[in-house]
């Protein structure tokens, strides 16, 4: 490298070692899973740790569903606004770091909450934890990133989303048996006593960082490449899809626990809690969703899950307990099937910004759950079960003409595209040919489409949900 005075004097560096990555079957590849997985269960087992109480919560502190249900809406909006921010402080001061105070700080957090006085206390807690927990998705999938190999990174990830699934109803479960035994307040200090040991697993466990480049903080670039995904018109009906479905699911499972307190079933937090074993259903609805997908193409399977979740949705108006858990193994399956679809959607269509792009869809997913946990709430209380049934049809009636739009505009795209292929072809022999179209891109329906006019199409508003 030339010196300070100009001079062109040759410099050879000395050769640098570049670390490898993470591989199946490295002791350091099974310590970033575990870690990564205890992340998970502690995040989500900290996330919805009220969902449960919900009833237990009301009944000792004398307010109304609606109003106890803000434990829940006010911890997913928070994540929803932090998630994008801490991204960025995650790219600055490193994955692992983030993670490491995020889940300290929503631990202590949740500690706190057996103590808060009222429900405003314990709303300002959980609007915290909710901050603090946003640390987590937004550094897990960029840490695998780094420093898993490329062809393990699917399963990294899988076993990260197991700890977030298993977490979820592991902490329902959790605080419902113990507020059937000690009350609400000691099954929060459960579920902070199982956290904390799972934040401790993971900083034993989790491997230090050896491929993390610090960025700076660039706000204006971050406010580009979110001005442009929201700019798009495909990323926009994939973000709404997830808004919409995940209204659904959070009102029907913020609500759900008062309807199986109350006429004519009368289960106790225990039992209410038993029920989020359903859960596990959405892990084979989402594993499913990619075979549905090469079956019936991704907008089939949006209509198939959203037809799924509304029979489900129906199921659960009557007094049959068994109609009732039916019609929530309906509704769990076909949720995380739209979700699966959806999510994976919004990566594949992202050229650049991918991160932004998947941060952009928590955004909404996280929206939508607390949207659906205060609408949800407003709609029980005003009207019974059936009310937060209509809403959540309401949803799917959305999910179903957006999907349906899709369909019209890419249809429309195709027809645009054959005509004008067939119009560059000769008629005629003594013609010159028309020099050839650039190669042609094939859909999932597997009309072609040239890639010269693919471009044209999306411009104009004629893109898929691919």
């Amino acid at each position: 490298m030339p010196s300070d005075t100009g001079a062109l004097t040759p410099h050879v560096s000395a050769p640098t070692h570049v670390p490898a990555k993470h591989a199946p079957g490295e002791p350091g590849y099974r310590r970033a899973l575990l870690a990564l997985f205890a992340a998970g269960v502690a995040t989500f087992t900290l996330l919805f740790s009220t969902q449960a109480l919900l009833p237990a919560i009301s009944a000792d502190l004398g307010v109304s569903p609606g109003a106890a249900s803000w434990t829940v809406s006010a911890t997913t909006a928070a994540l929803a606004l932090a998630v994008l921010p801490l991204s960025a402080v995650s790219e600055r001061f490193g994955r692992q770091r983030t993670m490491t105070w995020s889940l300290a700080a929503a631990v202590l957090l949740g500690l706190a909450m057996p103590f808060a006085p009222d429900l405003g206390s314990l709303v300002a807690l959980r609007t915290l934890q909710g901050v603090a927990i946003a640390g987590i998705p937004a550094s897990a999938i960029a840490f695998i990133a780094d420093e898993v190999r490329a062809r393990a990174v699917i399963g990294a990830v899988g076993l990260f989303v197991a700890g977030n699934s298993i977490g979820g109803m592991a902490g329902r479960i959790l605080t419902g048996w113990t507020a059937n035994a000690w009350g609400w307040r000691a099954a929060l200090a459960a579920v902070a006593a199982l956290s904390l040991l799972c934040a401790v697993a993971f900083r034993v466990l989790l491997p230090r960082a050896r491929h993390f480049t610090a960025a700076p903080l660039a706000p204006r670039a971050l406010a580009r490449t979110v001005r442009g995904h929201l700019s798009d018109g495909l990323m926009r009906r994939l973000y709404a899809i997830g808004l919409l479905f995940m209204t659904v699911f959070g009102s029907v499972y913020t609500m759900i626990g008062y309807r199986l307190a109350g006429e004519p079933f009368g289960l106790s937090a225990g039992l209410i809690g038993s029920v989020f074993v359903i859960y596990l259903v959405g892990t084979g609805s989402s594993a499913a969703a990619g075979r549905l997908v090469a079956r019936l193409g991704r907008r089939g399977t949006l209509y198939a899950a959203a037809g799924t979740t509304a029979a489900g949705l129906l199921l659960t108006i009557g007094d049959s307990l068994a109609a009732v858990l039916t019609g929530l193994v309906l509704l769990t399956a076909g949720f995380f099937a739209g979700h699966a679809v959806a999510s994976a959607s919004v990566s594949h269509a992202a050229k650049t910004g991918k991160a932004q792009a998947s941060a952009l869809y928590q955004v909404a997913y996280y929206v939508g759950n607390s949207a659906g946990a205060t609408a949800g709430a407003i709609a029980f209380h005003a009207v019974g079960w059936r009310g937060v049934v209509v809403l959540g049809l309401v949803a799917l009636t959305g999910v179903t003409g957006i999907t349906i739009r899709a369909t019209l505009l890419a249809t429309a795209a195709t027809r645009t595209a054959a005509r004008e292929q067939a119009r560059r072809e000769p008629r005629a022999s003594g013609r010159a040919p028309v020099p050839a179209t650039r190669p042609v891109r094939r859909e999932p329906t597997g009309q072609p489409i040239p890639a010269g006019l693919a471009r044209s199409a999306e411009s104009t508003g004629a893109e898929t949900i691919r």
